[in-house]
């Protein structure tokens, strides 16, 4: 099951790689059905918060019709930063499944999952589809530094 919706997070990273935008996708589940769908749109929107995760949070809850998600679940193609733990921390989200691991260490997510924060915890399961999300990821940098590296030729 969980790998079913975290293909379904990796069709959004796609999609927000054909839109030029750094490709994370991000579903929220509840009662088995997909009820918020997200990707990133921060360049798109000029908005430092359009990271998929808050996106998809947004929709449930207004799917939901409540800022509260208990027995949600939040599956992204991406560890999730701070400002998104952040989020599913306040929506009351039970669980996070995530694929690729953040490479440069700016991820807490261990640290604020367990913490307590707002008298909640999540659980957090890392490396579903591992490779399968950071794909995307990988070959969006790579083409970013290719374009300007010519750039820089010209």
């Amino acid at each position: 099951m969980e790998e079913k919706f975290m293909r379904e997070a990796i069709r959004l990273a796609k999609k927000a790689k054909e839109r030029g935008e750094v490709p994370i996708g991000a579903v929220v589940v509840y009662e088995g059905k997909i009820i918020g769908r997200g990707y990133n749109l921060r360049t798109s929107l000029q908005m430092a918060t359009a990271h998929a995760e808050i996106r998809a949070i947004d929709r449930a809850c207004k799917k939901l019709r409540s800022w509260r998600l208990p027995g949600a679940e939040l599956y992204v193609t991406l560890e999730p930063c701070p400002m998104c733990m952040g989020a599913a921390l306040n929506a009351r989200i039970d669980r996070i499944f995530f694929g690729a691991y953040e490479q440069k260490g700016r991820s807490l997510t261990a640290q604020l999952a367990g913490a307590n924060l707002l008298n909640h915890t999540i659980e957090v399961v890392g490396g579903v589809l591992g490779e399968e999300c950071a794909e995307p990821l990988t070959s969006f940098f790579s083409e970013m530094r290719e374009r300007e590296k010519t750039k820089k030729g010209k």
